[in-house]
């Protein structure tokens, strides 16, 4: 129970951080240097990414051990 709440607590941030990351380097979020760069653009949504993946993978092995 203790490793699901972690694993899909670090999946959420995770994709929150890769959000933020992504909407700033896309411009939407200012007041950042990370803010309008290609590179966080890029970055962000694989972070994202990985934390959605991170979520499925959590969930389907607690599905599987009940």
């Amino acid at each position: 129970m203790i490793a699901k709440t972690a694993g899909l607590t670090l999946a959420f941030l995770l994709l929150a951080v890769g959000a933020l990351w992504t909407f700033q380097g896309l411009g939407y979020i200012d007041g950042s240097e990370m803010s309008g760069s290609r590179t966080w653009a890029t970055i962000g949504p694989v972070v994202a990414g990985l934390g959605l993946a991170l979520g499925i993978v959590v969930v389907q092995r607690s599905r599987d051990r009940s």
